[in-house]
């Protein structure tokens, strides 16, 4: 689990972890509730959520939960997940979730991060990534567009939640790191 880490100078991420666990709670507010978590956090839920992630990680898993760190001594921001199997996906794809901390928001950290994640998503035999969002969830589609990702239309997930689906294959450049090639031609 510990060998697994991916940078871009800016932003790496690393397993989430127990040592993790004092940082999410204390950034942890009603966006991240409301958008990502489904209820607050507790100290034992968290716990107990960190010990299965160390698991999945342990066993290649279908879920792998990475924090989102910054920084010269870097801090967590924030974390990114990849659910490798869900029944809202067909074969090949990847389900990408993300969320930062308020301190760390509007600072193109979580787009970065997709960037990272789609490339080990790729490796790991995934073709094409998946994020789904909730209607009203602005700051989070904007992330998946910012992230090469397009709009595929609006899902009734199997429990009945209707979310908004953008996709991007994970072997193609997004179209934000083609114009800054390009640019730097």
């Amino acid at each position: 689990m510990d060998h697994v880490r991916l940078s871009d100078g800016v932003v790496t991420l690393t397993p989430f972890r127990a040592a993790d666990i004092d940082a999410h709670l204390a950034g942890e507010d009603e966006l991240l509730v409301r958008w990502l978590n489904g209820g607050p956090s507790t100290r034992a839920g968290t716990e107990e959520y960190v010990r299965r992630c160390t698991a999945q990680w342990a066993y290649r898993g279908p879920a792998r939960v990475f924090g989102i760190r910054t920084g010269p001594e870097p801090v967590l921001a924030g974390t990114i997940d990849l659910r490798f199997a869900m029944p809202c996906l067909g074969p090949g794809q990847v389900n990408i979730a993300y969320g930062l901390y308020p301190a760390w928001r509007g600072r193109g950290l979580a787009t970065r991060a997709v960037h990272l994640v789609g490339r080990y998503a790729a490796q790991e035999g995934a073709a094409e990534g998946v994020i789904r969002v909730d209607p009203e969830n602005l700051a989070s589609a904007a992330v998946a567009r910012r992230a090469g990702f397009r709009y595929a239309g609006r899902w009734t997930e199997p429990t009945g939640q209707r979310l908004d689906r953008y996709v991007r294959g994970l072997a193609e450049a997004p179209a934000v790191a083609r114009t800054a090639a390009a640019r730097a031609v």
